[in-house]
């Protein structure tokens, strides 16, 4: 067996596919298969194209229904089952809540009270019309986002494409969603790090993959600071600000959009996450805000 890696850009993220196979040849189409179908993803669902499905469907916000394909109804049903799960804190309309909440700005600034109720005035996935052919929000200034499962999916379209190719022996790591392809070529698993959300380029714990997937949500990716308390980008829809209990939940499932979709849920949940993350029958491991780890 030889090994093949390929690293690649998309989604904002740097990405990497390890495949071992006795033809290098055969694993780098299966590759570029993949790859390509990352980009096609990026390019249908990104909010930054003007040109993408989201974009055409927050654009027509407190207007006409917008025509949708199967792959993106069965996207909108997942966003669906996630928002039941949570109690309506996984919610895809919360994205306009990125308007007030500018992780980016030096120095930063925290909205007022009234931006907040502006914004989250506006979220409301109950409120959305859709069925399998159409979607309509039903209020200017409403939007969708993919972003809280569209990196995971990508994640498990790459194993699926690989895996077509005749690959049976990879990693695949998206900006830090994994995906197993079946075992290392020995048949051992791959040992997985997890990151540590306070120290750079350090890991607090790892899991073993075979198969399967392992996400992780923290507080540590888009983040500021002021007066010595930490704002993420991971907002409560109802509230408009962000989670404290969790510094990062990592969670292993068959599939990463579920990994990822649990791990986000439980930062969201916060005190109660291990109820619903037990309720789930996932494998998982959470750091508090204190730094402790905590885990079944």
């Amino acid at each position: 067996m030889k090994i093949f890696r390929q690293t690649f850009r998309a989604m904002a993220a740097e990405h990497e596919i390890q495949l071992a196979a006795p033809d290098i040849d055969r694993a780098r189409r299966a590759a570029d298969a993949a790859i390509a179908d990352v980009m096609r993803i990026e390019a249908k669902y990104s909010r930054y194209r003007d040109d993408s499905v989201t974009s055409r469907i927050n654009g027509a916000a407190g207007g006409e229904e917008v025509a949708i394909d199967a792959e993106t109804a069965a996207l909108l049903r997942y966003a669906d089952e996630c928002y039941g799960l949570s109690g309506g804190l996984f919610d895809i309309t919360s994205g306009v809540l990125r308007r007030v909440w500018d992780f980016r700005r030096d120095p930063p600034v925290l909205p007022t009270p009234a931006e907040l109720a502006s914004a989250v005035a506006l979220v409301g996935w109950r409120e959305v019309e859709w069925t399998a052919k159409a979607i309509r929000l039903p209020r200017a200034g409403m939007q969708i986002d993919f972003g809280g499962i569209g990196k995971e999916y990508a994640a498990d379209r790459v194993a699926t494409i690989c895996l077509e190719h005749g690959m049976r022996h990879g990693l695949v790591n998206l900006g830090g969603d994994i995906r197993a392809i079946g075992p290392q070529a020995d048949g051992t698993p791959w040992r997985v790090g997890i990151r540590h959300p306070r120290v750079q380029d350090a890991a607090v714990a790892g899991f073993d993959l075979a198969a399967g997937a392992l996400a992780t949500s923290g507080d540590y990716e888009r983040y500021f600071e002021i007066a010595g308390q930490r704002y993420c980008h991971i907002l409560n829809p109802k509230t408009g600000m962000p989670v404290r209990y969790w510094q990062s939940v990592s969670v292993v499932s068959p599939l990463c959009v579920v990994a990822g979709s649990c791990a986000t849920i439980a930062m969201l949940l916060e005190a109660d996450a291990p109820a619903f993350l037990e309720s789930q029958g996932v494998q998982w491991l959470g750091i508090e805000a204190d730094g402790s780890l905590r885990r079944p």
